[in-house]
């Protein structure tokens, strides 16, 4: 079991992760989505992009306003994506709804490109993405055995960043990999923390 100082309890009575609110819109990402096995591209790709974003900020920061990114960026339609061009650059740059950080604004783009010749290769983000994988992990217990990087996530980065991908760090790259359900980073004792364990064993990987 987790350490209780590493758990929150609800007002619903739920043992959560110790990050997880007091928003309620982040309530409901630690319940149900944060860890769960994704296998959509366009989903993968979103998540990868908003990670990028999130460097140096909260991730409530950038869950508060992804809807706002939905907008901004075609759903996230990786084809649309890769289709913007300098224009939309300056358009979003002056849009308050998202971060106005022109880098990553076309780190977003260029990623969509690199995205497209990573399917081209490999079938699918999703195939790509799921390569890396942990085996045998290890659950973990305390907020102090979560780790910011991994030996895994080092090796996606540098894979990434090697095609060309930009604002995907190994602090990045293990953000990612625990929202999209590569790794279960739920504390132990989290009530989640069984949900994803099944899910996972539920998921057919690409």
């Amino acid at each position: 079991m987790a350490d209780k100082q590493d758990l929150i309890i609800g007002e619903d009575g739920l043992a959560r992760c110790f990050w997880a609110g007091p928003q309620a819109d982040y309530i409901v990402y630690h319940d149900e989505e944060w860890g769960f096995p994704v296998d959509s591209d366009t989903r993968l790709f979103e998540k990868i992009c908003l990670e990028g974003f999130q460097s140096g900020l909260s991730w409530y920061t950038i869950l508060s306003k992804r809807e706002n990114f939905r907008k901004a960026f075609h759903g996230f339609d990786i084809t649309k994506v890769a289709a913007m061009d300098e224009d939309d650059v300056e358009r979003l740059v002056l849009d308050a709804g998202i971060i106005r950080h022109r880098g990553k604004i076309k780190s977003t783009i260029n990623n969509a490109n690199r995205a497209l010749e990573l399917i081209e290769e490999q079938g699918s983000l999703a195939k790509y993405f799921w390569g890396y994988e942990p085996k045998d992990r290890a659950p973990v217990t305390s907020r102090a055995e979560v780790p910011a990087t991994t030996d895994v996530s080092t090796a996606m980065s540098k894979d990434l960043k090697k095609r060309g991908w930009s604002f995907v760090g190994p602090t990045t790259a293990y953000a990612f990999m625990q929202a999209m359900g590569l790794v279960n980073d739920h504390l132990v004792g989290c009530f989640v923390y069984e949900k994803v364990e099944e899910a996972k064993a539920n998921f057919k990987r690409p």
